[in-house]
């Protein structure tokens, strides 16, 4: 999932110098929900990793 928020960034950034700023910010929303998506699966898996430890 993080390779995808990558993906959408690297489009994004690509898409903004070339100037198509409805499709650079559509790829840099994409991103940024992908990203904090990611965030949220690694703190449940800390999480959970933590309470089946012990």
């Amino acid at each position: 999932m993080l390779y995808y928020a990558l993906v959408f960034l690297v489009i994004a950034l690509i898409a903004g110098i070339l100037g198509f700023g409805g499709i650079a910010g559509a790829s840099a929303g994409i991103a940024q929900v992908l990203f904090f998506l990611f965030l949220a699966f690694l703190v449940i898996s800390l999480v959970v990793g933590l309470f089946r430890r012990t």
